[in-house]
């Protein structure tokens, strides 16, 4: 198994001479904050919701546990993670965002979308619950929802989503989905792929790899609301 090549975090609770910018630019700061790999990424898994260490790999499928536990004691060094204990029955640890390391969801849409352009994106990579999520709250366009209301579910393994539609905005989070119109049932990458990759549902679900439960039409209709940016044009030559 090829080792994944581990860097030395700067200092907890301050940046190291080493990586700082030596610039009073906030955005500067904010790139030796979460500029290193993984750790915008290890910030992004958590904007759900708590998440145990295995849920984070699992979202993370190329990090190693060792730059995962890393990124976490240098983010809860900064205040942007907290590790907690949930109530009982459960008593499970887990990691979540504080609410100054919740602000930085605007980053991510903001960040997506432009990235969304790029001639050379891979649509097929790994795609987590939490991507998805954010997705759909970045790429969703108003003007094709109207001022309807409709609540989407998604069950994704033990996880569910609910996405409600109501007079021209969209909230997308972790929700149960037992009020909803219309359910899909399937790994992440396979949504995205009714949803951005234009194959229809029935398509998928012959496949075995999708179910929709409930309001078939509602469903249907909700994958139209996330038209894809335009792509940047490939560099000459």
């Amino acid at each position: 198994m090829k080792s994944e090549v581990v860097t030395k975090s700067p200092q907890p609770g301050g940046v190291d001479d080493r990586w700082s910018y030596r610039d009073a630019c906030a955005a500067a700061h904010a790139l030796e904050i979460v500029g290193e790999r993984w750790t915008l990424l290890v910030m992004r898994e958590l904007i759900t919701g708590p998440r145990r260490f295995s849920d984070l790999r699992a979202g993370l499928p190329g990090i190693s546990a060792n730059v995962l536990a890393q990124r976490l004691e240098w983010l809860a060094s900064l205040g942007i993670v907290v590790r907690r204990e949930l109530p009982p029955p459960s008593g499970a640890k887990v990691y979540e965002l504080t609410p100054w390391g919740m602000e930085a969801e605007p980053i991510f849409r903001v960040v997506g979308r432009w990235g969304s352009r790029s001639p050379f994106h891979d649509p097929t990579a790994s795609f987590s619950t939490a991507s998805l999520m954010l997705s759909l709250r970045t790429m969703f366009d108003p003007s094709p929802a109207g001022d309807g209301r409709m609540r989407i579910g998604f069950q994704i393994g033990r996880e569910t989503l609910l996405a409600v539609v109501e007079h021209g905005a969209i909230d997308v989070a972790s929700h149960p989905i037992d009020e909803a119109d219309a359910v899909l049932v399937g790994e992440p990458r396979v949504i995205a792929a009714a949803i951005y990759g234009g194959q229809s549902l029935e398509a998928l679900e012959g496949g075995g790899v999708l179910a929709v439960e409930g309001d078939r039409e509602t469903a249907r209709r909700f994958t139209t609301f996330f038209p894809l940016p335009e792509k940047a044009p490939r560099p000459a030559g």
